[in-house]
């Protein structure tokens, strides 16, 4: 079975490894520079083959879309951060453009950025206290393995081929077999965003109606869409969570949605993916051991982003 590319790690020579920050301190240029251009590259690996797939007007059904149901560009991904609470050496006036940026300052001196937490919190403070209270809400779930990644099938319930997503895409079994899927397995989608993808007659179907209102009460950390948004989560702080940090998300998204369209109605052989067969017994194990494995990673992320939350002065409500 063939899963995402891979993909070189950051080199990252923190100060604090528990937080993933660089730490207090001023942190020289001969630093700071290389950390910058390592993400930068790392980025670049990452994302070169979706901007040249744009640039040909083709799509890919699994990687473009952590650039199409997100809302974050690449430059915006590419741009480092070093997390709050760091105070970066400025030496020269590229050092000093490179973070003249919302949510940072520069001292009057002209020789120290860093950012500038009380307009982040005067900004995005709200919002972030949304996020530390969905992230420790979810930390502290019980984790549900039985979804078996119904959802996917679930978007495509009694649909036509001409109605379905990914046309590029063929299904795996007859249209009537996947309707049999789904209305063979108890459906438990407990994610707002997933839910919300359903066909109009398989929303019935699902035990639960999950709603944006109710996601703090509902999002739970078995839950695959649920780990692949820390990606967004980790964006949305922005520049709070450092680029190591936010780079992890992206890895951990990427990493399953591979699993998500892999265990989906679609064949993606083609691609260059493999088959993860719900409908069977062998399919939903491997599903299962894949999924609690991505779910220990988000825990670990989630962990991580409220400490940066936590220190740039925002908890939970």
């Amino acid at each position: 079975m063939t899963s995402a590319p891979s993909v070189t790690p950051i080199a990252t020579e923190r100060a604090d490894l528990g937080s993933g920050r660089l730490g207090d301190g001023v942190v020289p240029a001969s630093v700071w520079r290389p950390l910058r251009d390592a993400h930068e590259a790392a980025i670049g690996e990452r994302t070169d083959a979706h901007i040249a797939r744009r640039m040909r007007q083709e799509t890919h059904p699994v990687e473009d879309f952590l650039f199409t149901y997100y809302p974050f560009k690449v430059g915006q991904l590419k741009k480092w951060h070093p997390g709050p609470g760091a105070r970066i050496e400025l030496l020269t006036e590229a050092d000093r453009r490179y973070f003249d940026r919302r949510w940072y300052r520069i001292d009057d001196d002209r020789k120290i950025a860093e950012v500038d937490l009380d307009s982040w919190r005067a900004d995005r403070g709200d919002g972030a206290k949304f996020i530390a209270s969905l992230l420790a809400s979810t930390l502290d779930r019980e984790a549900n393995f039985g979804c078996f990644g119904i959802h996917e099938w679930a978007m495509v319930y009694r649909l036509t081929d001409e109605e379905r997503r990914h046309q590029q895409v063929p299904l795996r079994l007859s249209p009537a077999e996947t309707d049999a899927v789904v209305e063979g397995h108890r459906i438990q989608c407990s994610h707002h965003d997933a839910f919300r993808f359903f066909t109009a007659p398989a929303r019935p179907l699902n035990t639960l109606q999950p709603s944006r209102e109710g996601m703090v009460a509902n999002e739970q950390p078995g839950c695959l869409h649920a780990g692949m948004d820390l990606y967004k989560w980790a964006m949305k702080i922005s520049p709070i969570a450092d680029s190591a940090l936010v780079v992890d998300c992206f890895d951990l998204a990427l990493d399953i949605r591979t699993l998500d369209m892999e265990a989906s109605p679609y064949d993606l052989r083609g691609w260059g993916y493999g088959v993860v067969a719900i409908e069977t017994a062998a399919g939903k194990a491997e599903y299962m051991a894949r999924q609690k494995e991505f779910s220990a990673r988000a825990q670990e992320l989630r962990r991580r982003l409220l400490e940066v939350l936590a220190a740039a002065g925002v908890h939970p409500r």
